[in-house]
């Protein structure tokens, strides 16, 4: 593990040898353009296919006016798939940022059987516009419906599910205020309570009337370092009162989570020193990451530096936006991997011994200059079901750059445009760069921030949602092939009538074993599948399914409630009580 001493050694030193661009945060200085990735062409059967069109889904993000360079624009807006009315299939929520004044809202579109989408946003309660940022997920009051919370250049918007699709506004009265300027955020029951309790990570206090400029001297965005960041904010949820209204209770202060401030992009939620209790990692833009660990009192301390997650293996604080985080290496144990600037590198920290992380970026494959992006959202899964995790990532800059796919986007919105990319994933941590095979999903360019891996129509193939800058909303089929065995795990809290956050759900077969951590808010502003999905390849039966529930027990499955053995290829629940206790 890296002392105080090696980090400061190893900043000293690299700052002298690296470029200035590797030292700027996301959004922070304007470095040279770098070289135009080459033009994709298809080497292997494509994994995703674009599918907009054939959805029904026809959004396109507002990002308001251009010209004023008014940063929370570029930040962008995420989405979320949840079922918003409880038939079952997955229905997708969409953010706009055109401001408060725009005639653009944010739009929620049912799915429909056969895969078609319709738009019920009038009338859902969700139909409102506003500098809107991110979204998240969860049944705040354990009544059976998922609630929705939306994190705003300015606050925070809590809407009640009223069933049928409708929801209610109800931040205020459930005392949940903010006035900064919130980004990603999740729900995770922190105490262990059975009631789930709220993250929101806030970025800057932005000075609109403060212009900036790049090195060549043009009008620019803004970057983190020109304002003071801001504190992440932790809400306690205090559950439900004799009338059945939730409460929040701001605990910002008394966790310990205002002691140090932070332009923050990114979160996850997971057991990082594996005590059994939800942690809280925040990937910051330009400075050095936090990680709260949660002392089980209602107290958090800040590790990040000591467990290897601050900085990257040069000692650097990069721009850090997007959070993944699974096992890449197959050891049983959730990596962290972290999307920065096209000038400086992704980052992949693997975990061992358990609670330690170290970077790996240049032994994982991921950081040859040509694949390189100003990376938002970004998703470990794996799409073609062979066992091993996948990478996808989005990009897009922050800074002006060359100009790419005008005809689409424009003559202001393409100087921010690129494509993205995709990797499949290897033994041992690495990955093989398949961008080249996926021209649907890596794109001619566009400036995007938001992924959601979810598998739409329940065909064991994770598909891909992305959210753009200014742009269209897009869809993309999972059609790899061949494909192998899967399973699709729900955890379901039979008591509080939710999706089990923080659940650990591990599946067993001949010898093998895989891993995942349930929380649906991942990658960058965004909420996806509750869901655990599995990739089994070649392996046909389950000996057993272990699950870590969140109240610290755990429980052995080897059938279903039915009696029938645990099946491949199918979508199963679990639910609580139901299994074989372990100690």
């Amino acid at each position: 593990m890296m002392t105080i001493r090696d980090v400061r050694h190893h900043f000293i030193l690299f700052r002298r040898l690296l470029p200035l661009g590797l030292l700027c945060g996301a959004i922070a200085c304007q470095p040279t353009a770098p070289p135009a990735l080459e033009t994709v062409k298809p080497a292997e059967p494509a994994w995703f296919r674009d599918i907009t069109a054939e959805t029904g889904i026809d959004f396109v993000h507002d990002a308001g006016p251009t010209g004023s360079y008014f940063l929370p624009q570029i930040v962008g807006s995420g989405a979320a798939v949840f079922d918003c009315d409880g038939d079952g299939l997955h229905d997708l929520y969409l953010l706009t940022n055109g401001g408060p004044d725009a005639a653009s809202t944010n739009r929620l579109f049912k799915q429909l059987p056969g895969g078609r989408f319709k738009d019920v946003s009038k009338g859902s309660g969700l139909d409102f516009g506003g500098f809107n940022m991110g979204v998240a997920v969860g049944d705040v009051d354990n009544d059976g419906r998922p609630d929705v919370l939306v994190t705003q250049y300015g606050g925070i918007r809590l809407f009640h599910n009223e069933g049928r699709g409708t929801f209610t506004e109800i931040g205020k009265r459930a005392g949940l205020n903010s006035p900064l300027w919130g980004t990603s955020s999740a729900f995770f029951d922190y105490d262990r309570d059975g009631w789930l309790d709220l993250v929101v990570v806030d970025y800057v206090d932005y000075d609109g009337s403060r212009p900036c400029t790049n090195a060549r001297g043009q009008r620019d965005y803004c970057g983190p370092s020109s304002f003071d960041g801001t504190v992440t904010k932790l809400f306690h949820n205090l559950g439900s009162d004799a009338r059945g209204v939730v409460h929040f209770e701001d605990v910002t202060v008394s966790s310990g989570l205002s002691t140090v401030p932070g332009p923050g992009l990114g979160v996850a939620c997971a057991d990082f020193d594996g005590d059994g209790w939800p942690d809280i990692f925040v990937s910051n833009d330009g400075k050095p990451n936090r990680l709260w660990i949660n002392r089980k009192n209602g107290r958090f301390v800040e590790e990040a530096m000591l467990r290897g997650l601050a900085y990257n293996n040069m000692g650097l604080a990069q721009a850090g936006m997007g959070v993944a985080w699974g096992d890449v290496d197959g050891d049983g144990l959730f990596d962290v991997f972290v999307t920065h600037l096209t000038e400086e590198t992704n980052t992949l920290w693997r975990q061992g011994p358990r609670g330690s992380f170290r970077d790996r970026s240049l032994a994982s494959g991921t950081v040859e200059a040509s694949m390189r992006g100003t990376g938002f959202g970004v998703v470990l899964d794996d799409f073609d079901c062979d066992g091993l995790l996948d990478l996808a990532v989005v990009n897009g800059r922050v800074y002006l750059g060359p100009s790419r796919n005008e005809s689409i986007l424009g003559p202001y919105w393409s100087r921010f445009a690129e494509p993205n990319r995709l990797w499949r994933g290897t033994t041992n941590g690495q990955f093989l760069d398949r961008s080249d095979s996926d021209p649907d999903f890596v794109g001619n360019g566009a400036v995007s921030r938001g992924l959601i891996s979810v598998d739409l129509d329940d065909d064991g193939a994770l598909d891909l949602i992305a959210t753009t800058v200014a742009g269209s909303v897009r869809v993309y089929r999972n059609v790899a092939s061949p494909r192998g065995h899967w399973l699709s795990v729900r955890a379901w809290d039979a008591k509080r009538r939710r999706d089990a956050y923080g659940a650990v759900v591990t599946v067993r077969s001949k010898g093998k074993r895989w891993v995942r951590w349930l929380n649906p808010a991942r990658g960058y502003l965004c909420s996806g599948d509750p869901r655990g999905h599995f990739g089994l390849g070649t392996v046909d039966s389950v000996d057993a399914i272990e699950i870590a529930w969140p109240d610290g027990s755990r429980e052995e499955f080897r059938k279903l409630a039915t009696g029938e053995p645990i099946p491949v290829d199918r979508v199963i629940s679990l639910s609580q009580g139901e299994g074989t206790p372990l100690p």
